[in-house]
């Protein structure tokens, strides 16, 4: 059987306070909706429809091709956001599977579970349930002496007894697609002008028809999203599961509850992750490295065996072996060969440091070429901005760059060449040269000056 799916995602989410669409909160470094989108799309082959409304715009910006959209203008309840879908759906599946957008922590088991319940089921809908002490505002579901559904009654409108339910409907239902369709438009208007998905059960039962539920297996995942609070409480859900998921794929991490990894992260085998580290989506990281703790990696490459302590790490990229920190920063487009070493202190921006290289402590390279087994002594700067333009600086391999050693670029310095401490170099450096001084001369031509 075909399953479509519907994620309702129109909704402003005025709860949460924002100028931001409730579904494109973050969590877990993806917009909230996303979460969903991964699940659905394991969960049935079909492409995922999603009705959009607010900032309609910008969730097409996130998503492109990976859904196909469906505008609701006015937002006026679940059941005309489902109609909206209608004309893009009706004859191309057996059934329909409709969710919430705000609700990230539904797994694709779950979706497949609700899947296999409607394809067993002679009536046209199965939804799931959850039982919970907190209703969090959800409808109680009142079940007939057959076990099957008879009502969903929304909170408000809730009768002293229906409140004792702790059957919750959480808002995931599986509909024969034919019945769908041909029965949306009599969803009554309620007092507030919407129009509810929930009618369609009193809908089937005026029509002797069973509804099938089945209570999730997990609470956990029916959690929504409405307020920042309920943000925060499943930004610990998704930072649980990818903690315990990278430690049963055999990574350490020592405590998980200070560890923060984002989804669309990559961790080798054997790696070890320190307390008050974040490593962000977009993050690669190879076989036995160390990382933290009280480190940030954002959207870079780290290859095997690489130490990163109390550092900053922003689009850049490690080969192996390379160690860094503590409080080091390394920004975009900076890449460190294997067997590069960088000291405390030490910022590299846009530049490239070949296999072997030394970089001391309270140094700064930027827009910078460095050959091979360089020694950059503590303190060392490139002087790479001139106000209007940046420059870049070449040192080729073998060179030895004395402490506190000024490099004013653009700049080349040669192979072998050797800059003492506290020179300030204005002018390219030839191979196996030493200079030293301010402005920088060849020390054979400080020593005739001296004569």
């Amino acid at each position: 059987m075909k399953t479509a799916t519907i994620l309702l995602a129109a909704g402003k989410g005025t709860r949460m306070n924002s100028k931001v669409l409730k579904v494109l909160h973050p969590l877990g470094g993806k917009p909230m909706l996303w979460h969903s989108v991964q699940q659905v799309s394991k969960a049935s082959s079909e492409k995922p429809t999603v009705v959009v409304g607010y900032q309609a715009e910008k969730v097409r910006e996130i998503f492109g091709e990976q859904v196909n959209y469906v505008l609701q203008e006015e937002q006026l309840g679940t059941g005309h956001a489902v109609m909206q879908a209608q004309a893009q759906l009706e004859g191309k599946a057996d059934l329909v599977v409709v969710l919430l957008g705000d609700m990230p922590l539904l797994r694709a088991e779950t979706i497949g579970r609700l899947i296999e319940r409607q394809q067993a089921n002679d009536g046209p809908i199965s939804m799931m349930t959850v039982v919970a002490d907190d209703p969090r505002g959800f409808g109680r579901v009142v079940r007939n002496q057959a076990g099957e559904v008879d009502a969903i009654v929304e909170e408000a409108d809730c009768t002293a007894e229906q409140l004792a339910i702790n059957e919750l409907n959480i808002s995931l239902y599986c509909f024969q697609a034919d019945w769908l369709w041909a029965n949306l438009a009599n969803i009554p208007i309620s007092a507030k002008g919407e129009y509810y998905l929930t009618e369609m059960v009193a809908i089937a039962r005026q029509q002797g028809l069973p509804v099938q539920a089945e209570v999730i297996e997990d609470p956990q995942e029916a959690m929504g999203v409405n307020t920042r609070v309920h943000l925060a409480e499943a930004e610990a859900a998704v930072r649980k599961r990818i903690n315990q998921a990278w430690m049963l794929a055999g990574v350490t991490v020592i405590d998980p509850d200070t560890t923060y990894i984002d989804a669309e992260v990559s961790i080798g085998q054997d790696t070890t992750i320190y307390p008050n580290t974040y490593i962000e989506a977009g993050t690669t990281i190879g076989e036995d490295c160390v990382i933290g703790p009280n480190t940030l990696i954002r959207g870079s490459q780290i290859g095997d065996r690489c130490q990163i302590f109390s550092a900053v790490v922003e689009f850049a990229m490690l080969e192996n072996n390379v160690d860094i920190g503590p409080f080091a920063h390394l920004r975009k487009g900076a890449h460190l060969a294997d067997d590069v070493h960088m000291g405390n202190f030490g910022e590299i921006k846009n530049s490239y440091l070949a296999p072997g290289v030394k970089m001391g402590h309270f140094s700064y390279i930027g827009d910078a070429q460095i050959g091979e087994n360089v020694n950059i002594g503590a303190g060392t700067i490139t002087c790479n901005y001139d106000g209007k333009h940046k420059h870049k600086t070449i040192i080729e391999r073998d060179v030895f760059i004395g402490s506190d050693t000024m490099l004013v670029a653009p700049l080349k310095i040669g192979a072998g060449a050797r800059t003492g401490a506290g020179a300030v170099v204005t002018k390219d450096v030839e191979s196996g040269s030493i200079v030293v001084g301010v402005p920088a001369k060849k020390l054979k031509d400080v020593d005739t000056e001296g004569e």
